[in-house]
Formats: structure tokens, C-alpha cells, sequence
């Protein structure tokens, strides 16, 4: 087929070429592939490796907490502050997925497509094992930390009213909207996920970009939302039965059907349809299949 005919950009030299394919972005198919991999590395893990992982992450997490906290403190009130308070939300997601700590909500993802491609009863037990083992250490880790922060004499009477004024905050939600906020939040963070094999140079930025309209957005997370609870909890102003009745039963079962249901289950969907598809090829346009002879 001539080059007029087929709508390429004539007089290209093959090396010019080359680079055309070379900085073509990768197919959902390669992605999905590359976040699967990393999926089935994470359910070979040993309990004590996740577990540590994630009790770290749960530590790192009260980052996020600080953060706000120190920003409210010290920024004036206002809406248009709050703006730029809400930055300290990412502090510490961007610490904990770029040290590659195991967060629970990461592996609503990660760890849900391998056993989508193979559902079988042995993988769902690996998956559920991966999920007890990630959300306890990240619940331990987020408590010790919201208890440390408020008992040692850590921060100024201001900060320590900021951090009370935004478990508040998340506890002004009823169940219902503590449900549907953390679908939408379950969603963003499987949605970063899926982004960050593609754009490896903006890791960085993507994190940011996603965190800081869950902050703007007041989305419920199970992690960072149990150091802001659980911080109301330990200074006597709300009851355990609340933090988990209220907030984490709602929270954690809109951010495993946001990640998983949703957006883990149609980004499935997609692949599985690509790749049925009769007689199409469904390689990397930069890296075609080899026809079959016998056809």
C-alpha cells in the first residue's frame, strides 16, 4: 500500500520512524500485564513481609494527618486556605507508594487482576490472605500513630485542635455517605494505579494530582481516615462503636468496590474484549505478531 493510500506522513526515514513507534504510549493491554505481574509478585509475598510492609505504610500514612493538621494551624481560616491545606493530604501517599509500602487500597487493584485472569478457589484465598494481612498492618500502624500523636507532647494546642477539627470533619458524613464517598475514592486510587506504568517519569505528579482532589473532594479512605477518626477516639470525643460501625465498615466496603468492582472488573472487561476478538491482532502496534504460516 502506498504511503498517499494508507494516510501516513510521507518522506519519514526509517529511523524517524522508529521513533514514532518507540514514543507511542503503551496498550490497556501492556498495562494491564505490567500491573498483574506486580499483583502475583505481592501475593507470593510471606505474611510477615506484607505484614511489616504494612504496618510501615500505616505509619507513613499519619503523614497525611500531620500535614493538614500543621497547614490548618498555621494557615489563616478561610476557604481558600483550606485549598492549600488540602496538599498535605498526599504527604503520605507520595511516601508510601514511592518506598513501595503496602497499602490496602493499592491492592484492591494490583492484587485483584491476577485472580481475574485465573479465578480460581487458590487464588482467592491468596488474595484474601493479602488483604487481611495489608489492611491489619495499615489499621495498626494508622492507630499507633493518631495514638502517639495525640498523647506525647508532640504539637502546640493549636495543631492539636486542627487534627480534632478534621476528624470532625470526616465524621460529619452518615453511612451512606461514607459509602458512596469511598466508592469514588476506591475508584481514584485503582485509577492512579492503572497511570503509573505509563508515565513513570510523573509518578510523582500523578500521585499528587490524584490525592489532592480526594483531599478537595472530601473522599473517604480506610487508612488515612482511620489516623483522622481514630485521633477523635483517643481524646474521648467519639465511641468505638461509631469509628466502626459509621466510619471503617462503610469506608471499606466503598474503596474494595470502587477499586475491584468497578474499576479492577472493566478494566478486565476490556482486556478479555481486545484480546477475543476473532482473527484481530492484539499485539503492541511496535511489536507485531508474526503472522501464521499456515493460514
Amino acid at each position: 500500500m502506498s504511503t498517499q493510500n494508507s494516510g501516513k506522513t510521507p518522506n519519514l526515514s526509517a529511523e524517524e520512524e522508529h521513533d514514532v513507534a518507540k514514543n507511542q504510549p503503551p496498550r490497556a493491554a501492556v498495562l494491564h500485564e505490567i500491573i498483574r505481574l506486580q499483583g502475583d509478585q505481592e501475593l507470593e509475598r510471606s505474611i510477615a513481609a506484607l505484614f511489616w510492609s504494612a504496618l510501615a505504610a500505616g505509619l507513613t500514612m499519619g503523614l497525611s494527618l500531620m500535614a493538614m493538621g500543621l497547614l490548618n494551624s498555621r494557615l489563616p481560616s478561610g476557604e481558600a486556605f483550606k485549598v492549600i491545606a488540602s496538599f498535605g493530604y498526599c504527604a503520605g501517599f507520595l511516601a508510601v507508594i514511592l518506598a513501595r509500602q503496602q497499602l490496602f487500597t493499592e491492592n484492591t487493584l494490583t492484587a485483584v487482576l491476577p485472580i481475574m485472569s485465573k479465578p480460581t478457589l487458590n487464588n482467592f484465598g491468596r488474595l484474601f490472605r493479602l488483604w487481611a494481612v495489608v489492611l491489619v498492618g495499615n489499621l495498626i500502624g494508622t492507630l499507633l500513630v493518631a495514638y502517639v500523636m495525640l498523647h506525647l507532647p508532640i504539637f502546640d494546642t493549636q495543631t492539636d485542635t486542627a487534627f480534632l477539627e478534621i476528624g470532625r470533619k470526616v465524621m460529619e458524613n452518615d453511612v451512606s455517605q461514607m459509602f458512596s464517598k469511598g466508592i469514588i475514592s476506591g475508584w481514584m486510587i485503582a485509577t492512579m494505579v492503572w497511570m503509573i506504568p505509563s508515565m513513570e517519569s510523573a509518578k510523582m505528579w500523578i500521585i499528587i494530582l490524584i490525592t489532592y482532589l480526594m483531599a478537595l473532594g472530601d473522599f473517604t479512605h480506610i487508612v488515612v481516615g482511620t489516623a483522622e477518626v481514630s485521633y477523635l477516639v483517643f481524646a474521648g470525643e467519639l465511641p468505638w462503636k461509631d469509628f466502626w460501625l459509621v466510619f471503617a465498615g462503610p469506608t471499606l466496603a466503598g474503596n474494595i468496590i470502587g477499586g475491584s468492582f468497578i474499576f479492577a472488573l472493566i478494566s478486565h472487561a476490556q482486556i478479555r474484549s481486545e484480546t477475543s476478538l476473532p482473527g484481530k491482532a492484539a499485539a503492541d502496534p511496535r511489536h507485531p505478531q508474526q503472522l501464521n504460516k499456515d493460514q
